[in-house]
């Protein structure tokens, strides 16, 4: 009997794995004996690491955006249908459309969402970087500056060691506003304040979710001016006095608000029942091997939902989709999953306008600081326009 794929949500993690499976199953799908279908909110497909970009004048966004359709092999089927319920029971998701999707295999790749609501007032007082809309308003307010201060905060979920979307991007957002900045030649006249919050994963009082970076970043941060303080957990915000309050009882005034807020997985998700994450974030139990949701063998997960200790972002998905790819296509074949993810991260960090850091970890061994270079960035931004897209139809 033929064996029915199903992939929920076409943002990076599942389109790379749905192109992976269809190369890897090939022979089955010729005779007719898989079908892989993937259904998506949206038609269209966002590069969302290209907001940063926009934020800083550097990109107006529509270079990071496709048609879902063209970045999909042909022997994917495709359905724009926003998924509303899963039975694990029946096997089948339901789009709003009122559709019953079934399958043998699903995998959920739905991401994560910006919950600036959970603080009170950084939706009326604050800005961010994470969404298209997002980075133009902060691009609107960077072209109006010119003097003053930009506070940088950053919010990780209540679930114990879940970092929050991007890990690095706090760091290399405030180091491409001092390089713009200084291209705009106010630098001297705006005030850069860094703050990190208390509990950052396994690192305490730091700078970063991890300590040999946490440990480098005071020398990066004195050589460009910019300033910087631990231990401030933001918790509201002041839109009108335009202060920022912490957990710890601080207070900082600003004149931009420059927030990684918090994130929760999507309402699809948190309203699945598959969820054991506190807060109702929503955050999948997942097998850090096999990639599977804990307690179901049959669903896979991906990407920016799952509950495992490291990024997401891309350069995480590029490395998991093998193993969700490998491992489905091993149990069509063999009855059982092959592949082991190891949590290898790799990608090269935006460091400033013109300076990209290639960076990678693992389960076992936290990020180890590199020197960053015009190459690095030139890669970096040649990965953006144009190698990315190839990456996403599985070709690199």
């Amino acid at each position: 009997m033929k064996k029915k794929i199903l992939i929920v949500g076409g943002g990076t993690a599942g389109t790379m794995t749905a192109n992976n499976l269809a190369k890897k199953l090939m022979y089955e799908i010729d005779k007719d004996e898989v079908e892989i279908t993937m259904i998506s909110n949206s038609k269209y497909h966002y590069y969302r690491p290209g907001a940063m970009y926009v934020a800083f004048h550097k990109a107006s966004g529509h270079e990071f955006v496709r048609e879902q359709r063209t970045l999909l092999m042909p022997e994917v089927k495709f359905l724009v249908d926003e998924a509303i319920e899963i039975d694990t029971n029946s096997n089948y998701v339901k789009g709003k459309s009122g559709t019953k999707y079934s399958y043998d295999f699903v995998i959920l790749a739905t991401g994560c969402e910006v919950a600036v609501d959970r603080i009170p007032g950084l939706k009326e007082g604050g800005n961010w970087f994470y969404s298209y809309d997002g980075a133009k308003k902060l691009a609107e307010k960077f072209a109006e500056l010119k003097k003053g201060r930009v506070l940088v905060t950053v919010n990780f979920p209540k679930t114990p060691d879940v970092p929050h979307q991007c890990g690095i991007a706090p760091i290399e957002t405030t180091i491409m506003l001092h390089d713009y900045l200084k291209e705009q030649g106010i630098r001297e006249d705006i005030e850069i304040i860094y703050t990190y919050p208390k509990v950052a994963q396994a690192v305490t009082d730091g700078l970063f979710l991890q300590g040999p970076t946490s440990k480098v970043l005071p020398s990066i941060f004195d050589g460009i001016g910019v300033k910087y303080k631990t231990s401030f957990t933001l918790n509201k915000v002041d839109p009108e006095k335009k202060i920022a309050y912490s957990e710890e009882g601080e207070e900082i005034e600003f004149d931009i608000l420059m927030s990684t807020p918090p994130f929760i997985a999507t309402k699809f998700i948190r309203e699945s029942g598959l969820s054991k994450a506190v807060d109702d974030e929503g955050w999948l139990p997942t097998d850090k091997k096999t990639l599977k949701v804990k307690g179901y063998e049959n669903i896979y997960t991906l990407g920016d939902t799952v509950d495992l200790p490291v990024s997401k972002a891309g350069g995480t998905i590029h490395n998991q989709t093998d193993v969700v790819a490998d491992n489905i296509a091993s149990e069509i074949r063999y009855g059982y999953p092959t592949e082991s993810y190891d949590g290898k991260v790799i990608a090269i960090a935006q460091m400033g306008l013109s300076c990209g850091m290639p960076l990678w970890y693992d389960y076992k061994e936290d990020v180890q600081p590199t020197p960053c270079s015009k190459l690095g960035s030139f890669v970096r931004k040649g990965f953006n326009m144009g190698i990315y897209w190839a990456a996403a139809r599985g070709m690199v």
